[in-house]
C-alpha cells in the first residue's frame, strides 16, 4: 500500500527539463521525496514521476501553456520511485534565450495547503472520470468549465486555493 510523503515547509523541489520533457536537472530536495538517485532520472521524461491519479488533462493544459510562454501554477501528485506519493503546489515557466526561444522548462514546487489538496482531489476525480468516458478533450472541456464556475482564470484559482 503505498503511503504519502508530506513535504515540509522548507522545501522546494526544483528541476529543469529540456524541450522533450526530459529531466536535465534535479535538486537535493527532488532525489529526497522521489527515491530517485540523479542518474537513474537524467535525460528520462518527467512523466516517470506522473501518478494515475493525476489528469491527463491537467498536463495537456500545463504543456500547451509553458509551450507559449505562459506561467503555469498547480497541484500535482507525484509517484515515488517506491510507488508512495506527494503532493506538490508547483510553478512551472519556459526558460528562453535573449530571441525569445525556448531554452528549457523549470520548475518550483512546494509543500501544498491541506485545504487545497482535499478540493483538489475531487476536481481530479471528476477529470478522471470525463477523461475515462470520453477522452483527454473531454477532460479539457470539463476542467475549463471547473474554472469558469469560479469565475476566475485557472491560474488565479490554483494561487486562490494555496491563500
Amino acid at each position: 500500500m503505498s503511503q504519502e510523503k508530506e513535504l515540509t515547509s522548507d522545501v522546494l523541489i526544483t528541476s529543469k527539463t529540456n524541450l522533450k520533457g526530459e529531466i536535465i536537472y534535479a535538486n537535493e530536495d527532488f532525489l529526497k521525496y522521489s527515491d530517485y538517485q540523479i542518474d537513474e532520472i537524467l535525460y528520462k521524461p518527467h512523466s516517470i514521476m506522473r501518478h494515475a491519479d493525476m489528469p491527463r488533462s491537467v498536463f495537456k493544459y500545463l504543456w500547451d501553456n509553458i509551450q507559449n510562454k505562459n506561467e503555469v501554477f498547480a497541484f500535482v501528485k507525484n509517484k515515488t520511485k517506491f510507488d508512495d506519493y506527494y503532493w506538490v503546489f508547483a510553478n512551472i515557466t519556459a526558460s528562453c534565450d535573449e530571441n525569445g526561444n525556448i531554452l528549457n522548462y523549470y520548475s518550483v514546487r512546494r509543500k501544498p495547503k491541506k485545504e487545497a489538496v482535499i478540493t483538489i482531489e475531487k476536481i481530479y476525480k471528476i477529470l478522471l472520470q470525463k477523461e475515462k468516458d470520453g477522452g483527454i478533450k473531454s477532460g479539457i472541456e470539463e476542467l475549463n468549465k471547473i474554472v469558469k464556475s469560479y469565475d476566475m482564470t485557472y491560474n488565479q484559482l490554483i494561487m486562490h486555493m494555496q491563500k
